[in-house]
C-alpha cells in the first residue's frame, strides 16, 4: 500500500498500487515528439518505432519518499502527471520518471526499471479538472551545486489528453483499473538531459489556483565497491 491523501480535503487514500505504466512518446503533435526524440537521440537514445508506446515497470518502483538511492551518476527526472485508478474513480498527481540515461542508450524499457519513480502524495480527482484539462500547466526544477534552475515548463497541451492517451492504451473512458498507475508524458528540457542533485516537480490548475508539488533529492550509489 502507497500512502496518499486528497489535496482539497486532505482525506487519507491507501492505494494498492499493482501496476505501473510509463507512457513515452506521447506528444499531442508530431513536432513535440521529434523535439523529444532529438533530445534523447544527443545522449544516445534509438528513437521510437511507434508513439506512444506504454512500458510496464514493477509496481514496487513507485515511491512517495523524498530520497531515492541510484545506481551511478548518469540518471535524471522528467515531469509527468500520473494518473492512479482506485475503486472510488481515477486520481490524478505530479510525478517524475526517473530513468538511467546510460542504460536508455541500449535498451528504454531497461532503463525504466533501474530507477524508482518518485510521485507527490497529493491528489486530485481527475473528474475535477477533466473538462478544463488543456488549461493544467507543468514544471520541473533541477538543483545543480546547490542552485535550482527552472528545467522544464509548459502547459499539458504538448502531450496526448487523458482521453486520447488512455483511448490509445485500451479504454473507451478517462479512467484506469484500480490499482493501475500511469505516469504520461514529459515536456522538452530547457538546457539538454542531464543529472541534478534535485528535482522539484509542480502541476498547477490555473482554472481553480490549486498547485501538486512534489520534490525529492537522489543519493547516487557507488557502482562498484
Amino acid at each position: 500500500m502507497t500512502s496518499f491523501y486528497l489535496a482539497d480535503t486532505n482525506d487519507a487514500l491507501e492505494i494498492d498500487v499493482r501496476e505501473l505504466i510509463i507512457a513515452g512518446w506521447a506528444g499531442r503533435e508530431q513536432a513535440g515528439i521529434d523535439e523529444h526524440i532529438e533530445e534523447l537521440k544527443a545522449i544516445g537514445v534509438t528513437p521510437p518505432s511507434s508513439t506512444p508506446l506504454f512500458y510496464r515497470v514493477s509496481a514496487d518502483q513507485l515511491t512517495t519518499a523524498e530520497t531515492i538511492q541510484v545506481l551511478g551518476g548518469q540518471t535524471s527526472g522528467e515531469v509527468e502527471v500520473v494518473l492512479i485508478g482506485t475503486e472510488q474513480g481515477t486520481y490524478v498527481g505530479i510525478g517524475s520518471d526517473h530513468t538511467d540515461r546510460e542504460a536508455e542508450a541500449w535498451s528504454v524499457a531497461h532503463s525504466k526499471q533501474v530507477c524508482a519513480k518518485p510521485v507527490g502524495p497529493q491528489l486530485w480527482k481527475l473528474e475535477s479538472v477533466i473538462e478544463h484539462w488543456d488549461a493544467l500547466k507543468m514544471a520541473s526544477y533541477a538543483t545543480f551545486g546547490g542552485q535550482e534552475v527552472l528545467y522544464q515548463e509548459g502547459g499539458v497541451t504538448g502531450l496526448l489528453h487523458p482521453r486520447d492517451l488512455l483511448q490509445r492504451f485500451g479504454f473507451n473512458e478517462p479512467r484506469l483499473e484500480p490499482g493501475q498507475a500511469m505516469l504520461c508524458g514529459t515536456l522538452p528540457v530547457a538546457g539538454g538531459v542531464r543529472p541534478s542533485d534535485a528535482f522539484r516537480l509542480v502541476l498547477e490548475d490555473p482554472e481553480t489556483g490549486r498547485t501538486l508539488e512534489h520534490s525529492y533529492s537522489t543519493e547516487t550509489l557507488s557502482v562498484v565497491k
